[in-house]
């Protein structure tokens, strides 16, 4: 895992965490189980629905939800992009 952070105006704006995935995609459940957000799929069920995550600026509720290469993710707050 990598972090980026950008700045604006010599202010610290965002942070991102990069997470490296060796596949074409990882689904959202599986994703924060890699993130160690969570420790299994029924705690995954559980969090993504009482929580907010965005993903390219989207709210999404489906544990199934695909992430590829390019996108970001917001849980509550915190950014991370899936990197190849």
């Amino acid at each position: 895992m990598y972090f980026r952070t950008f700045y604006y105006k010599k202010e610290k704006v965002m942070k991102l965490e990069e997470i490296k995935i060796n596949t074409e995609y990882i689904k959202l459940d599986q994703f924060l189980k890699y993130v160690n957000i969570v420790q299994s799929g029924a705690e995954a069920k559980y969090f993504i629905t009482e929580n907010n995550i965005k993903v390219n600026g989207e709210t999404v509720s489906q544990r199934g939800k695909k992430l590829r290469s390019g996108d970001k993710v917001d849980i509550n707050g915190k950014l991370y992009i899936i990197m190849n």
